[in-house]
């Protein structure tokens, strides 16, 4: 039977390898590397320095494609993420239909972790439920932004007992916690619109590269500089990804 290594490489640092992702890298048969386009191509470049670095011996086969486009125009955002995660089904089936034989391992190497904001699982599961073909699955956690973050402005994610809300920029307006804390993945206009200007903001981009930036403080006193440095990171390197937590000021 066929196996899937679903393998969570961390936020751009190679050292963010776990030893249990270095053994199932070496387990593959083949790697298979999503490239995302010349807008994000630094993505594919660290997945195969990460491959260089710790595989050792015989090396897998490399089989790269194309990510498809997902619909960003204005409409219903849950038919166009549903239709794009249709297409990466059909893509992902084919090439393991394709280059992983019975009985071998293949590997995807999943930004962050698998389980947070990130569709893979979501692939195989459909890819599965078409059973055109059985495989078995293991799935390896990643460090993900939120911990990285966290540790480049070496404080706790929460508030002694209190908790932690994860959202998107989407939904921060209706997600804002009013106890505890909120950290804010995948916001691509961080406007910081309608925010209370009191709250206090801890940002990352690049977090755990050589490239990491980070800013914190009073959200009114900082929002400008953030944006402003977002919007120069993201000319320089074709690409940002970047998170904040949001919270109280203590009392």
């Amino acid at each position: 039977m066929r196996k899937l290594h679903i393998i969570g490489i961390g936020t751009g640092n190679p050292e963010h390898v776990t030893i249990q992702a270095v053994r199932a890298l070496n387990a593959a048969d083949t790697v298979f590397l999503i490239d995302k386009g010349d807008a994000k191509a630094e993505l594919l470049r660290v997945r195969r320095e990460i491959c260089e670095r710790y595989i050792e011996g015989a090396q897998p086969r490399f089989v790269g494609a194309v990510d498809p486009e997902r619909d960003r125009a204005p409409g219903d955002y849950g038919v166009a993420v549903d239709d794009w995660h249709a297409a990466r089904a059909e893509l992902y089936e084919r090439l393991i239909e394709q280059n992983l034989g019975e009985g071998e391992s293949g590997a995807f190497l999943v930004w962050g972790d698998p389980s947070l904001y990130d569709s893979t699982l979501r692939i195989i599961a459909r890819i599965r439920a078409r059973g055109r073909f059985a495989f078995d699955c293991e799935v390896i956690p990643g460090i993900t932004s939120v911990q990285a973050l966290a540790a480049g402005h070496q404080i706790p994610l929460n508030g002694i007992g209190e908790p932690v809300t994860i959202t998107t920029g989407r939904r921060l307006a209706a997600d804002l916690s009013t106890e505890g804390a909120t950290v804010v993945m995948l916001d691509g206009r961080v406007d910081f619109a309608g925010l209370d200007p009191d709250l206090v903001i801890h940002w990352g981009a690049y977090l755990g590269t050589a490239d990491e930036l980070l800013i914190q403080g009073r959200l009114g006193d900082v929002a400008e500089l953030i944006r402003e440095t977002r919007r120069a990171a993201r000319a320089r390197h074709g690409w940002i990804m970047d998170i904040y937590r949001l919270s109280r000021p203590a009392t």
